[in-house]
């Protein structure tokens, strides 16, 4: 999917990207965690500034719920301090944060208005308070043309954002989404991101992790994160200059192509990509030479080649093949 094609219309719905650097909302310092003998995380420092849509990227079992779940005060480090709003105890802090679980966890077997209201009864909210805040946020949604609906009864996008309208019924400074958009389709992704920019132009800071690198290009700021260690922080064009080596696009669709070049001198990965392969190299011009020659030992030419600028997701399969190595050594 093409970020600026798909989601780029959606940019200039926030209206501040000059977030101040002295403002944070959320800060991490040397926090550690372990799940038993299994380290979650280990030294990670981060500060989330106010107005900042931050990005949790990493694969399965990187550290990413767990670094919010100790946000939200549900579990404490075992190591170091996090600090929500300022405050140690985060439990209390959270009276003004909102969640959204990447698993829909709400009642199947109730209608998507009971639904808010038994979340609001447990917001400590009087029924008069729950009713207003209903119509108001399942307005903004899109969810009030279908209040008496169950929940079970709902599309993928649709529980997506109730979960959405719950996260925010008691009007939250910070919202935390644990990547809310899994198996939903691109259209319906789309729908909750614009949602998602509307309320952050509006003031709420948002935290977000997803597996898509579309939608991580979507954060105002991101962080890797692999094997509960942060390997790098930063806006996009921030992340994409630190790449430490040159991109090549070679335009062929032969899978025998990662087995003719893989190890050779010169090549630091080579990465299937849709009909292309994207070659890592640390010297472009020595890396075409060694191309050429291994395409000719099969009996080929070598296909049209051209430089690239790496994208998220080049970056990301740089960090993760870097961990691996690291994890093997």
């Amino acid at each position: 999917m093409d970020i600026k094609k798909s989601f780029g219309h959606f940019l200039g719905l926030r209206k501040n990207d000059d977030v101040s650097k002295t403002d944070a909302i959320l800060s991490y310092s040397n926090v550690s965690y372990s799940y038993g003998k299994r380290r979650a995380l280990t030294s990670v420092n981060l500060e989330i500034q106010r107005n900042e849509i931050f990005g949790f990227m990493g694969p399965d079992g990187a550290g990413k719920s767990t670094m919010m779940r100790i946000a939200m005060g549900i579990l404490e480090p075992k190591e170091g301090e996090c600090l929500l709003f300022g405050q140690r105890d985060r439990q209390k802090a959270r009276e003004n944060a909102g969640y959204v679980a990447q698993k829909f966890s709400l009642y199947q077997d109730m209608s998507v208005i009971e639904n808010v209201h038994l979340f609001g009864c447990l917001y400590g909210k009087t029924e008069a308070e729950v009713d207003e805040r209903a119509e108001y946020i399942l307005s903004r949604v899109g969810l009030w043309g279908f209040r008496d609906r169950f929940a079970g009864r709902l599309s993928g996008g649709m529980k997506q954002k109730l979960a959405l309208a719950i996260g925010l019924l008691n009007t939250p400074d910070i919202l935390f989404l644990d990547e809310p958009t899994t198996g939903v389709d691109p259209v319906a992704r789309r729908e909750f991101w614009a949602m998602l920019y509307q309320f952050n132009s509006e003031g709420l800071t948002i935290v977000v992790s997803t597996p898509y690198m579309d939608e991580a290009e979507l954060c105002t700021r991101k962080m890797f994160l692999s094997e509960g260690r942060i390997l790098d922080v930063g806006t996009s064009g921030e992340l994409i200059s630190r790449y430490p080596y040159k991109l090549l696009s070679l335009n062929t669709g032969e899978h025998e192509v990662g087995e003719w070049l893989g190890g050779k001198p010169h090549i630091v990965g080579v990465n299937m990509v849709g009909a292309t392969f994207h070659i890592v190299t640390d010297d472009e011009n020595e890396a075409a030479e060694v191309m050429r020659s291994a395409f000719s030992e099969h009996g080929r030419e070598l296909p049209e080649m051209h430089k690239i600028t790496p994208s998220l997701e080049d970056l990301f399969t740089e960090f993760a093949g870097r961990e691996a190595a690291q994890c093997l050594k």
